[in-house]
């Protein structure tokens, strides 16, 4: 199929943008990876297309200078990927290789995966195990999310017709700081079956202070758990799974399909919640955040 007519428009400035949305019958566009393939399926209809990209402020990322990584709407995952600043957020470089494939990172943008929002995509799971913050500019001004309150389900957000995403700000890691990512695709690239993002802190001595896992491709949103109790079982991958397995029967409530049943990805979510706590924690200890 091909997609419904559209009119396309390119504003300069956000003002420009957020006078295009006024009406609600026009949708953003930055890298379209998400949004063409739902017009050629004409499962949205939009009368204008408003591509983002010629605005200056949108097209911005680096360090914050306030402990954080802000990225901004139309930047591509491509080059977040290559900015040694993402470094300092760890699970970016973790997670970006496993978003589709290098052809579509070089035009999908990250805000983009935020604002499409679905359940399988692992930026999303990202910005929630982080608690990143999202920028949102609509009719009645800018504001701030947490990107847990952002997602309110499947390809839903709390942003409105008339709203754009600007911009998402990651936490830098620091010292104490351990993370951890996997997940379980029927192909590189594929969405996932079931993926887990985690992040352990430890204090000077050691001890867990926090630690919390962010489960994906399990539900109509990304779940995300403090687990702090749970590492108090066992710092072993074989201690912590008894607990996992508890874990996955809370967290994983997606229905069965061809790929895998319910059952199927709780098993697979368990073992990954295992291995990857007890991987972020070691990091953790031994000071370590990616390898």
């Amino acid at each position: 199929m091909k997609a419904a007519p559209f009119a396309y428009v390119r504003p300069p400035t956000l003002d420009d943008v957020l006078a295009e949305l006024a009406g609600g019958d026009g949708k953003v566009l930055a890298g379209g990876q998400s949004l063409v393939p739902v017009l050629a399926m004409r499962l949205g209809r939009p009368a204008t297309l408003i591509d983002v990209t010629a605005v200056p402020e949108l097209t911005e990322h680096g360090p914050t200078g306030r402990s954080g990584y802000r990225v901004a709407a139309a930047v591509r995952q491509r080059v977040v990927e290559r900015d040694p600043a993402a470094q300092d957020v760890p699970l970016i470089p973790m997670a970006m290789p496993f978003v589709g494939h290098r052809e579509l990172r070089s035009r999908g943008t990250v805000c983009g995966s935020l604002a499409h929002a679905d359940p399988a995509a692992e930026l999303p799971a990202v910005a929630c195990c982080l608690d990143a913050q999202v920028e949102v500019s609509g009719p009645g001004g800018a504001r701030t999310v947490s990107a847990q309150e952002f997602v309110t389900g499947a390809m839903t957000t709390t942003a409105g017709p008339e709203d754009v995403l600007t911009a998402v700000t990651f936490p830098t890691a620091g010292p104490g700081d351990g993370f951890g990512f996997a997940e379980i695709a029927r192909r590189h690239g594929d969405f996932a079956l079931a993926g887990v993002v985690c992040r352990v802190h430890v204090t000077g001595s050691g001890a867990v202070d926090s630690a919390v896992l962010t489960g994906f491709g399990i539900s109509d949103r990304a779940v995300t758990r403090d687990v702090a109790a749970l590492l108090a079982t066992g710092e072993r991958e074989e201690d912590l799974r008894p607990a996992t397995i508890e874990l996955a029967a809370e967290m994983v409530d997606t229905g069965g399909d061809t790929h895998g049943s319910t059952g199927y990805r709780r098993r697979l979510f368990a073992v990954l919640a295992a291995r990857e706590l007890a991987r972020a924690l070691r990091r953790a200890r031994e000071g370590r955040t990616t390898t």
